[in-house]
């Protein structure tokens, strides 16, 4: 948020009593020592200070603003489709959740490339269009960057969305008050940052609120001690709901297990419905690209049956596959397709083996490499930086691209900066694939990048 945009965010001034004592002289709010009254002016000032001072105070705790990353996570995915999402809103689970004063707490959980995270994103947007609630907070965990992927930045970015109600940001001011920067910085930044969390969900002019956390198990630093925070929160404030996604973790599903609101919502149990869904989604990617490289009817026919035959309920495994197409023409399509294997592993395998076929392998296996041990995505003209580039491609953003496209799916680039598709394709590379782009080591590799 920049310097402009805080000095003009409207900030609204309550009615009633709702300050509490104003201290100082024996001053309470509307009255002095004579019971005589107090410039309407003071209060206002004094209000519109703290909202301003607090405001401002969130450019310390910025590291991401959740609201852009949710933008960035559905454009780099390719839009987020209704139909791929719409199922979960008449699910028994989730209207539970929903309904029940009692259910405070959804766990949604799924194995990898089962759409999550999407599924997420359209709650959020279903929620926003119905203006319920009134505060929505929420945040989304990635592995692969150090701005997303632990305890602290997860309350960072929550509490960051308070902004939509500047009156909650006076405990941000009262906390900073008293430590001032080491609140933000510090080794003690998860315990003062979880107070003023706890105190502005204990605020007694708190509205209806829900809170959201996508990929837990995205959480490498901290993940006990968020849960801990999400069970001690859901267990003790009905004014306040929580959303969570993981991936099938029984360390995550014994931690939640102590709290007795919680719904569980698995996307396993619920088959039919995500094959439902990702049979939608395959069905507007074919049609794209039907359209993209003039495939006659019986061809798009064709790769719509081996998508929906194959895919096995995975939104990932048809996002990639339909990736690889982009740039087959009609003639050869389904004879191409048919070289890829159903399963996100079996398809990673191909990939590498590919990679391995091609004359530019040595370079892909660094590039893949290096990302791997980084600890946030890096930007074209970082990569130059970090291992030796062909001269020439160097500085060229074009050859750059280029380059980064060698690397199969395993890479995305956007706005310059580079990141692997999905967590489970880092997995895959550093479980499945070590020996193969670490031939050195991964040790060997982490020194050689960062010496």
């Amino acid at each position: 948020m920049s310097e402009r945009e805080l000095d003009a965010a409207p900030p609204s001034i309550p009615t009633g009593n709702a300050f509490g004592p104003i201290q100082g002289d024996n001053v309470i709010a509307g009255q002095n020592i004579s019971g005589g009254t107090v410039n309407n002016n003071f209060v206002k000032n004094n209000f519109y200070g703290e909202q301003e001072r607090g405001l401002k105070h969130l450019k310390n705790l910025y590291t991401t603003d959740p609201r852009h990353d949710k933008t960035r996570i559905e454009q780099t995915k390719g839009g987020l489709l209704a139909d791929s999402y719409r199922w979960v809103l008449d699910n028994t689970d989730f209207r539970r959740w929903r309904n029940n004063e009692e259910s405070r707490l959804l766990w949604i959980k799924g194995d990898p490339g089962k759409g999550k995270t999407m599924l997420l994103c359209g709650i959020i947007d279903e929620l926003k269009a119905v203006s319920d609630p009134a505060l929505l907070l929420f945040f989304f965990c990635q592995a692969t960057d150090v701005s997303t992927n632990n305890a602290t930045a997860v309350l960072r970015g929550l509490i960051y969305l308070v902004d939509q109600q500047p009156s909650l940001l006076s405990y941000v001011q009262k906390k900073y008050d008293a430590t001032g920067n080491p609140l933000f910085r510090g080794v003690n930044t998860w315990v003062a940052l979880s107070e003023v969390f706890i105190d502005i969900l204990e605020d007694p002019t708190l509205p209806p609120t829900r809170l959201i956390i996508d990929a837990l198990d995205e959480c490498i630093e901290g993940l006990d001690l968020l849960l801990g925070l999400i069970v001690q929160m859901s267990s003790i404030h009905l004014n306040v709901k929580w959303i969570v996604s993981s991936r099938n973790w029984p360390i995550i599903e014994k931690k939640l297990n102590a709290t007795t609101q919680k719904v569980m919502l698995s996307l396993e149990l619920n088959e039919e419905s995500v094959s439902t869904a990702v049979t939608a989604y395959i069905r507007f990617k074919v049609d794209w690209l039907a359209a993209q490289n003039g495939y006659d009817i019986d061809t798009r026919d064709a790769i719509e049956r081996y998508l929906s035959v194959n895919a096995y309920g995975t939104f990932l495994w048809a996002a990639l596959v339909c990736h690889e197409l982009a740039d087959i023409s009609g003639w050869e399509a389904e004879e191409f397709l048919r070289t890829f294997p159903p399963g996100l592993d079996a398809l990673y395998r191909r990939m590498m083996d590919q990679i391995h076929k091609s004359r530019h392998a040595k370079l892909v296996q660094r590039i893949l490499a290096t990302v791997a041990v980084v600890y946030r995505p890096i930007s074209l003209e970082e990569l130059p930086i970090l291992l030796d580039i062909p001269y020439r491609a160097s500085g060229n953003d074009q050859a750059m691209a280029e380059i980064i496209g060698l690397c199969g799916s395993f890479l995305t680039l956007r706005e310059h900066t580079i990141s692997f598709i999905h967590q489970s394709a880092k997995d895959f590379l550093l479980k499945q694939a070590r020996n193969e782009i670490f031939p050195s080591g991964l040790e060997n590799t982490h020194h050689t990048v960062f010496s």
